[in-house]
């Protein structure tokens, strides 16, 4: 016996409704799904991060120098910002003192290897000494749950991120650089950030090659406190968030 089911026209928009908003709804979750995975990372490997979703991060890299951390720490604590910090091991201990004040002041410290060494033309054992060597430095320095690193040139390959994982460190790179460390000039280095918006991570230094960086940043901040952006660590940034992500290639 075969059985028909008639639909008038109001039935059949209901099912059409209902078939619409069910596909919406798979779609919307599986991209909530996609973008929670992080950045420059193998489908399956250790991932590393360069934008988060929640406030923003200004982080400032320091491989050398005796000048321009402490104008620069001056001015985030006149500001009341808080920043992350990425610090050689090499310059750390040769800098006690400052590295004391920046844990005392509240920033993050994150580690920026040992030496000043681009790790995707390393071996895998020289990148594994590298970080071993930060890491005791810091240890040493009582530089206590340091959970983030940044390679120190920028550049990092699958290696670099599976060791990072292996010391229980996340590698952070960045979505916004200030490009400050070739001196362009304190309004080339404004105009760079001024695209930053919720999420970002920016690229600044706090080396002594970094010239105009302490002349840039009031207006920095202040361009960043205009759009009521929050600053806060990249761990703040990446709690209870979703990091933002893409394959190494």
């Amino acid at each position: 016996m075969n059985i028909f089911y008639v639909l008038n026209g109001k039935s059949l928009k209901q099912v059409v409704l209902i078939i619409v908003i069910s596909f919406f709804t798979a779609w919307f979750l599986y991209m909530e799904n996609i973008v929670h995975i992080p950045v420059f990372s193998s489908k399956d490997g250790p991932k590393a991060v360069y934008k988060g979703e929640k406030g923003i991060a200004l982080t400032f890299n320091i491989s050398w120098g005796d000048e321009k951390a402490e104008p620069i720490l001056d001015t985030l604590k006149k500001e009341k910002v808080t920043a992350t910090f990425f610090l050689a091991g090499s310059w750390a201990e040769r800098h006690p003192d400052t590295v004391n004040r920046i844990i005392k002041d509240g920033h993050e410290i994150g580690i920026l290897g040992y030496d000043y060494v681009d790790y995707s033309d390393l071996k895998r054992e020289k990148i594994t000494q590298d970080i071993s060597r930060a890491k005791t430095a810091f240890d040493k320095l009582n530089a206590k749950d340091i959970s983030l690193a940044r390679a120190p040139t920028g550049h990092f390959n699958q290696e670099a991120l599976d060791i990072a994982h292996q010391y229980n460190y996340t590698l952070v790179h960045w979505s916004i650089n200030s490009k400050d460390w070739t001196n362009p000039g304190k309004d080339a280095i404004i105009k760079n950030i001024a695209p930053a918006k919720k999420g970002d991570i920016i690229l600044l230094h706090a080396s002594d090659s970094a010239k105009q960086t302490e002349k840039a940043l009031p207006q920095i901040i202040e361009k960043l406190k205009d759009k009521h952006l929050k600053f806060v660590s990249v761990s703040e940034m990446l709690s209870n968030a979703h990091s933002k992500s893409k394959e190494i290639k």
